[in-house]
């Protein structure tokens, strides 16, 4: 492993081989639907509350990409995994019965680059196997962080709709993977992300509290690869929705002088269809970029339609304390480069 700045090159790429992402039942009526392992009319999940309902999906997508990679539990070194909730127990509940060594992480909606980030440096340390994973709840979500259902509560138009789903990924060190994983995607290089805090306070808009973060991240790794825009077949963001997107665009162009618009994808706008279902600025949380890369994104890549993205998950570091005391909402982003 080498480093540069705040970029992690691997000589010896660790590979993601299987994945799967599951969503529910608004998420499989979006331009994704048929991309998505499993979609759940019943985003309940027949259980009693909506985290026991995030709880049961997120375990739903870590069965399926171990069945996939066709690994049992035993064979996994660690799990890495968060979610939105508070001590991250949508990601305990949904893992303890497996038995696996458990890390929890949380980077708020970009934890799934997050697992992936450090389940590199695991197996470039010397583990084998390392799953990841991250899942969000519109339901859970909506209690946690802003008014239960019930209340009605009015959205502008700069608010994003937290998408119910779930991503789970299987990461293997290629030293000690079968002769079928050596042709899976794998995992090049990371750019570990700094905080970024520009004094946005409104927790309605939290695109543009994440879209300086996603500049100084594409454009750190950017530059310290010494490389455009152009080398890449898409630079992805988490969930900066139409109007994140639209910022990161000046804020990009102006610090580093660059153009990415028109290698640029999010997964909050690429999950939901803006202009047939309501979700305001696209689709947030966990669960967007998670089940966005876990089912279409590495989908296309290991169909050959895609063979090098910069997938760059952002997340909005806040808590409904912070929120309260009128703290202002730092922003977080890395990046994670796919190729295959």
């Amino acid at each position: 492993m080498r480093k540069n700045n705040g970029t992690y090159y691997f000589d010896e790429p660790p590979l993601i081989v299987a994945s799967a992402g599951v969503a529910g039942k608004k998420e499989g009526e979006g331009p994704l639907k048929n991309y998505f392992d499993a979609v759940f009319e019943d985003t309940t999940m027949g259980v009693n509350s909506f985290e026991q309902a995030e709880s049961a999906m997120l375990h739903d997508a870590f069965i399926r990409a171990l069945s996939k990679a066709g690994k049992s539990p035993s064979e996994i070194d660690m799990v890495m995994c968060g979610d939105l909730l508070d001590q991250c127990v949508g990601s305990c509940f949904a893992l303890k019965d497996l038995e696996i060594p458990f890390v929890g992480m949380y980077g708020a909606c970009s934890t799934m680059a997050l697992t992936l980030c450090n389940a590199c440096f695991a197996v470039d340390a010397g583990a084998n196997t390392v799953a990841v994973g991250a899942s969000s709840h519109f339901a859970s979500s909506e209690r946690q962080f802003r008014f239960p259902l019930e209340y009605g509560g009015q959205r502008p138009q700069t608010s994003q709709w937290t998408v119910t789903g779930a991503g789970a990924a299987v990461v293997q060190n290629p030293k000690t993977a079968a002769e079928s994983e050596k042709g899976s995607p794998h995992i090049s290089a990371v750019h570990i992300g700094t905080i970024t805090d520009l004094g946005i306070k409104d927790a309605n808009n939290m695109g543009a509290a994440m879209a300086p973060a996603a500049a100084r991240t594409i454009g750190g790794f950017l530059s310290d690869t010494g490389t455009s825009p152009d080398d890449y077949d898409m630079i992805v963001t988490g969930d900066l929705g139409y109007t994140g997107s639209t910022l990161l665009y000046e804020l990009i162009k102006k610090e580093y002088g660059v153009d990415i618009r028109s290698v640029h994808k999010d997964c909050g706008l690429m999950i939901f269809d803006l202009e047939e279902q309501d979700v305001h600025s696209g689709g947030s949380g966990c669960g967007c970029s998670a089940s966005v890369l876990c089912s279409y994104l590495l989908g296309e890549m290991n169909k050959g339609r895609l063979h090098k993205i910069l997938f760059t998950a952002t997340g909005a570091l806040m808590s409904p304390t912070s929120c309260k005391q009128g703290q202002p909402i730092p922003g977080i982003a890395h990046s994670v480069l796919i190729e295959i």
